[in-house]
């Protein structure tokens, strides 16, 4: 049986709006009327789910953009890995005195995938960069070939934000990773706009970039 259309939201680093980029493109898609499952199966510095600050946690971002209430079992839903520590999953597990073998994480998103109708499209969100440890063993990378789905890279626009994208970019295509396109999320105080990074990287790259400003919508081009 087909599965369903599916995309992995990768990060050329850490703290760069992998979130904002994925709630965007929930929004994008539901407002055409399309039908989309958001999930973060994996999530660090996530506070406990009856701490008020939970709804500006990544898993409570990807709710909000759904308009699914924030419950014990919507909450599973999205997230069913989250630790309290915001230190690679890895580390924040073995603190919590717990561990995740790459196996159960790629055969949960599997079984969501396999249970998602033909008409909905499904995003999985990543953690932290490409190359962040997820397991003792495995990376991002690792994971996201696991699932073999395509990639969309989310970039940001801070100084260097261009090697690291690059950097990124290179690696999925040797890796045979199918890349759709990246997206620079503006980021706070950059010292040149987006759209300079933008061009960078899609020049270099020779990749489709698309561009979300502070407090923006995602890009139609990549929609």
């Amino acid at each position: 049986m087909p599965l369903p259309p599916a995309l992995f939201i990768a990060g050329a680093g850490t703290e760069i709006g992998k979130t904002y980029v994925t709630a965007a493109l929930v929004r994008h898609l539901r407002a055409e009327g399309r039908r989309v499952r958001a999930l973060k199966p994996l999530a660090s510095g996530v506070p406990p789910l009856d701490d008020p600050t939970f709804a500006e946690s990544d898993t409570g971002r990807l709710l909000a953009a759904q308009d699914l209430a924030i419950t014990p079992d919507s909450v599973a839903a999205c997230s069913p890995w989250r630790f309290t520590a915001p230190l690679a999953p890895d580390l924040a597990a073995a603190r919590e005195g717990r561990s995740l073998a790459l196996s159960d994480l790629v055969g949960w998103c599997g079984a969501r995938l396999a249970e998602a109708d033909r008409d909905e499209t499904v995003l999985i969100e990543g953690v932290g960069g490409l190359m962040s440890p997820v397991t003792g063993g495995a990376t991002g990378l690792d994971w996201l070939k696991a699932l073999g789905l395509p990639a969309l890279l989310v970039s940001g626009s801070y100084l260097g934000a261009i090697s690291h994208a690059l950097t990124a970019v290179e690696t999925l295509q040797a890796h045979g990773v199918a890349l759709v396109g990246v997206v620079v999320s503006e980021s706070e105080g950059a010292p040149t706009p987006p759209e300079t990074v933008a061009d960078a990287i899609a020049r270099h790259g020779g990749v489709t970039v698309g561009i979300v400003p502070r407090g923006g919508g995602f890009p139609n081009d990549l929609a």
